[in-house]
């Protein structure tokens, strides 16, 4: 099994993953890499209206993958000024 590690890119902050963890594959990583992230996310709302996070992957060797996300809560007087209505959402379904 090859080391993996999942440094990451917090605004300005920089976390370098020293530790890393063993996986079979670079898909392993991927999808480790990912549920990361995800859960990192699900507590943005609640904290700051504007986030953006990213997640690289790199092993022994360099980088091989980065996973990015960005959240943005905009109030609703924002989407109505620049013409979204709910109904036009609803109606692509």
């Amino acid at each position: 099994m090859k080391r993996y590690y999942f440094d990451i890119q917090h605004g300005s902050q920089f976390i370098r993953d020293d530790e890393g963890v063993e996986l079979p594959h670079s898909d392993a990583a991927r999808e480790e890499a990912t549920a990361a992230l995800a859960e990192m996310a699900s507590g943005w709302a609640r904290n700051r209206p504007h986030h953006h996070i990213a997640i690289k992957v790199r092993d022994d060797h360099g980088p091989i993958l980065q996973a990015s996300a960005s959240f943005v809560l905009k109030p609703s007087c924002d989407l109505k000024a620049s013409g979204w209505h709910r109904n036009e959402i609803l109606d692509a379904d």
